[in-house]
């Protein structure tokens, strides 16, 4: 099945026509720069752009960067204030006239990895860490999406521990990879404590990186990197979208 991903994130909004069934992209990524302030109607305007741009008249996936449950924005993520609260597939279905499927995008990205990549056909609980700006996250038991974690916000001196161990802050810290280690090692023996998962597979920018740091990660639980490429959070939002529709 075809269905139009869309990756909206804080910086840029990108599209591109996904075979389903394949998680090949059918089309050329096309992006536009997420609107300053991002407020709810200037990026359905961009949506609809986009939306345009393809001449696309089915499903649409979104993968979107706020906690979200069932479509409705529980935060304003790193957009704006103003979307807590808001419906977002609603607001982008009245804007497009098209049926959308919103999902967070940590999840879009971990939709990808679980149907084409590192996780394809692993059973058990997964756990997809994407390690970037902060630190994102995708549950799946037997292949199945658990949605809406939000692993990087588990507290660690009372802050979220993505403010003590995400990629961001190795950069901005200048921290060794041998200390950054020493940090994910605190963050995944937690997450192991808590989840006791089959399986941590490591997204984002780190993923091509874990051979710098996996020795200082002392878990039970095997770890590997993720397999995926920037067309990620597309195919993942496609895929999302598909799962609702089938």
């Amino acid at each position: 099945m075809q269905i139009l991903g869309i990756d909206i994130g804080g910086s840029g909004i990108k599209g591109a026509i996904v075979d389903t069934t394949t998680g090949d992209l059918l089309t050329e990524k096309f992006r536009l720069p997420t609107p300053r302030p991002a407020l709810p109607g200037e990026v359905a305007k961009v949506v609809h752009q986009i939306v345009d741009h393809f001449n696309w008249k089915g499903e649409v996936g979104a993968g979107f960067p706020t906690p979200l449950s069932h479509g409705k924005c529980l935060s304003g993520g790193n957009l704006h204030p103003d979307w807590k609260g808001v419906q977002a597939d609603e607001l982008f279905r009245s804007v497009t006239g098209l049926e959308f499927t919103v999902i967070n995008d940590a999840d879009a990205a971990a939709e990808a990895e679980m149907h084409f990549g590192a996780g394809k056909g692993k059973d058990g609980l997964v756990a997809v860490i994407t390690l970037g700006t902060g630190i994102g996250s995708g549950l799946f038991f037997n292949g199945a999406l658990i949605p809406n974690s939000e692993l990087g916000h588990v507290t660690y001196k009372g802050e979220p521990f993505e403010k003590y161990a995400a990629d961001s802050i190795r950069k901005k810290e200048d921290l060794s990879y041998t200390k950054w280690g020493k940090r994910l090692n605190k963050y995944f023996k937690h997450i192991e404590l808590i989840l006791s998962p089959d399986l941590f597979i490591i997204g984002g920018g780190a993923s091509k990186k874990m051979d710098k740091f996996k020795d200082e990660i002392k878990i039970r639980t095997r770890i590997i990197p993720a397999e995926n490429k920037n067309e990620a959070g597309i195919i993942g939002a496609a895929v999302g979208a598909f799962d609702e529709v089938k």
